[in-house]
């Protein structure tokens, strides 16, 4: 990898992704809409000399095409929310598709597990078959078609596919992580699902780490990757970790179907959260086979270590803004 440019730089998966590249030396674009978040985002990371940052809109693919000149990947990492997948999941990606194909770059797609619907195995491989039953899922299945259309000839595409994750750079994108923000700053907090049901969750600096080894492989293009968690965990545990951490314990409450509804109410997308709660009850366990047979071992930080070191850098990100 020569240059990479991340697209949708300080989001959640974004940052971490982009942090990982600027520690490995690689020269960065960072890419979003707003020049004072990408700013801010590069003084947190010290200022390196080999991160620019870039605005830009991302369904226009002449944005872009001009920030990405001179790179040779792109990190495919802006989303849309819930309440807007149906209607600009598809164009979003089309217009990143357009303006990678137009440079013949590799692209790095990063996407979640709803395509896979329920599971039907201990261990969720890539080849799973995709029968998903909700209505994001198939929204999901029908983005990953687009990504692999055969109108992209010049662009090469991977689907790297997370779990629920969290981290120092997870936001209200992440199931988790409000709820670690709320903590951190030892407020009541709401934990969206079962609370008992062990599920699984990744650290996003653990998640950069292995994207980015993938991103250098040429080989690993063409194809859907899982990028696994460090094992399960229940949100019981994870409020444990989490209070113990922050030195403060305020209630936290589970939601469910009729408090997501009710919320829904005046947060639409807390109402779009519904159907998925499925995979707070049968949640689906990523495989790690393939990643550990043609790559290498995962990086697994432990529960313990990654969700205070969260905690730590939330109250250390909430000290520096006052």
């Amino acid at each position: 990898m020569k240059k990479a440019i991340v697209v949708g730089a300080t989001g959640g998966t974004g940052a971490s992704i982009t942090g990982e590249l600027v520690r490995r030396g690689i020269p960065t674009v960072a890419f979003g809409r707003s020049r004072e978040k990408l700013e801010q985002f590069k003084a947190s990371l010290g200022n390196p000399d080999h991160l620019t940052i870039a605005t830009g809109d991302a369904f226009r693919p002449h944005d872009v095409a001009l920030a990405a000149e001179g790179a040779d990947v792109l990190f495919h990492c802006a989303n849309v929310p819930y309440n807007e997948m149906a209607s600009k999941l598809i164009p979003l990606g089309e217009s990143v598709m357009e303006a990678a194909d137009r440079l013949g770059l590799k692209v790095v797609a990063i996407d979640g597990i709803y395509p896979y619907g329920r599971r039907q195995t201990d261990r969720v491989t890539e080849e799973h078959p995709k029968q998903p039953h909700t209505k994001k899922g198939k929204v999901r299945l029908a983005y990953e078609k687009m990504l692999f259309d055969e109108r992209w000839s010049r662009a090469k595409v991977m689907i790297v596919r997370l779990p629920d994750y969290y981290g120092p750079t997870a936001n209200e994108a992440s199931y988790l992580g409000s709820t670690l923000e709320a903590i951190a700053a030892g407020k009541m907090a709401f934990f969206i699902g079962n609370m008992r049901v062990p599920r699984e969750f990744v650290y996003l600096p653990d998640a950069a780490f292995m994207i980015a080894e993938l991103a250098c492989r040429d080989d690993a293009y063409g194809q859907n990757w899982n990028i696994p968690g460090g094992g399960l965990i229940s949100g019981r545990e994870i409020v444990r970790i989490a209070r113990q951490a922050s030195g403060v314990t305020k209630p936290v409450i589970p939601l469910g179907r009729g408090g997501l509804s009710l919320l829904g109410m005046a947060v639409p997308v807390m109402k779009e959260v519904v159907e998925m709660l499925y995979l707070t009850e049968e949640p689906v366990v990523l495989s790690r086979e393939k990643y550990e047979r043609l790559i290498g071992p995962i990086r697994a930080t432990p529960f313990e270590e990654g969700i205070s070191a969260t905690i730590h850098a939330l109250q250390r990100k909430k000290r520096l803004s006052f």
